[in-house]
């Protein structure tokens, strides 16, 4: 057990500024009474991802987000490793997704992922290998002390073309195995309860909960 402990009515920052990623852990954080705020919504500056690993840069995050704040802070970073492809796109899974200066002052956005699952399915090209898993590594930070991280993975595979409206990220093109929908074609609770996500929160509940009935 972590010498600090989340209760109920903390507040706590989850330290993104994805809006699909803070939907998903603020639901995922929902039955536990915890008071939540985006970094966004603090406009706290995004810093830059500078470590090697999932782990690295979810520290990263969680302890710029708690130090800047004051709050505890939660991060999240993950990715998509595809065998055929050596592990990529990996910790730069959202920047294979990142567009062009002026496109996205154009289109008002920074990142267009029909654009990383189309590059995504090119370097697949004909390979039969599709296997795929997510990754993700969660942190907890306390103000200027102590970090804890948990990390889970999913396994699964690539389809093509991508189906489905109810994920984000890559999560149309992704298959868990042994299923027949992808991430985006199912709701997005039964996603909560099998993702890579769901996985590592697992653990960070168990550490910080463990009173709770799973």
């Amino acid at each position: 057990m972590t010498k600090h402990a989340l209760k109920p009515s903390t507040k706590i920052v989850v330290a993104s500024h994805n809006a699909g990623k803070v939907r998903e852990i603020r639901d995922l954080l929902a039955p536990f009474g915890l008071i939540t705020v985006s970094a966004a919504e603090l406009n706290l500056p995004e810093p830059e991802e500078t470590e090697t690993t999932f782990a690295g840069n979810a520290r990263l995050k969680a302890v710029a987000a708690a130090d800047a704040s004051g709050l505890p802070a939660l991060s999240d970073d993950s990715g998509l490793a595809v065998d055929a492809l050596n592990g990529e796109p990996g910790i730069y899974a959202a920047r294979w997704a990142e567009l062009p200066r002026i496109e996205a002052e154009t289109y008002g956005q920074r990142r267009d992922f029909d654009m990383a699952m189309w590059h995504v399915n090119d370097k697949l090209g004909d390979t039969k290998n599709r296997n795929a898993r997510f990754i993700c590594a969660l942190c907890l930070a306390w103000p200027k002390g102590e970090t804890f991280v948990y990390e889970g993975t999913v396994e699964g595979e690539m389809i093509w073309p991508p189906r489905g409206e109810k994920g984000f990220g890559y999560d149309p093109m992704f298959q868990q195995l042994g299923q027949t929908k992808t991430f985006a074609e199912i709701d997005p609770a039964a996603k909560h309860a099998v993702s890579h996500r769901a996985d590592a929160f697992a653990k960070f509940l168990a550490d910080q909960f463990p009173d709770h009935d799973a």
